[in-house]
């Protein structure tokens, strides 16, 4: 294990936006280009997350052009898995790219307004615990899509996903994971699955 100075050098850390789903509740459409503020979901995301990590990573299975502009594109493993398996299969991708990168810290398109320290807190709450994860808590809720991970996980990870498992939280429970405490900031991981989440975004950016 790496110790806190190395695993806490921005170098040494790679960042995943989770970008690769259907968008079901977005009325189909590709969640990380819906629009906020002028901007697509994906560029305030890369924002936030960019400036904390050494690279940035977007898992994407369509517009790949498009993503491209803020970050490497990865593509979850179709034949492995089959197609729209979920941010798991996103995250599997992510890891194997970031396979040289002591920590990756994955978020979702569609978490606009990150918190500007969430790998440092996330990381440090994993070392704390000596747990190979950690993932958000904030006023009660967990964000489990949220998350700092060692990349020594992903063949846990593909066995999990090769088993037919897809939820989120189990995975991270078998994984030892551990809760990093946002308590302060809830509204950080406002995530916008619906047009009515997107205008509700719209209405708190504007405050």
């Amino acid at each position: 294990m790496a110790d806190p100075a190395s695993a806490l050098n921005p170098q040494r850390i790679a960042g995943l936006i989770l970008a690769g789903g259907q968008g079901a509740r977005m009325d189909g459409r590709d969640k990380g280009l819906a629009v906020l503020r002028g901007e697509p979901l994906v560029a305030h995301v890369a924002q936030r997350l960019a400036p904390q990590v050494g690279t940035l990573i977007i898992s994407a299975n369509r517009n790949v052009d498009v993503y491209a502009r803020y970050g490497r594109v990865v593509a979850d493993d179709i034949d492995a898995l089959g197609a729209w398996q979920g941010p798991l299969a996103g995250l599997a991708a992510g890891l194997a790219a970031a396979a040289a990168c002591d920590w990756l810290v994955a978020v979702p398109c569609d978490t606009p307004f990150l918190p500007g320290d969430l790998a440092a807190r996330l990381i440090a709450a994993a070392q704390a615990a000596g747990a190979p994860l950690a993932y958000a808590v904030a006023g009660g809720r967990h964000h489990p899509a949220c998350m700092a991970v060692r990349p020594v996980l992903l063949p846990a990870l593909r066995d999990y996903l090769a088993g037919g498992e897809r939820k989120v939280g189990l995975w991270q429970s078998q994984a030892g994971g551990v809760a990093a405490a946002f308590d302060e900031a809830p509204d950080a991981f406002m995530n916008l699955n619906t047009p009515e989440d997107l205008a509700a975004a719209e209405r708190y950016a504007s405050q």
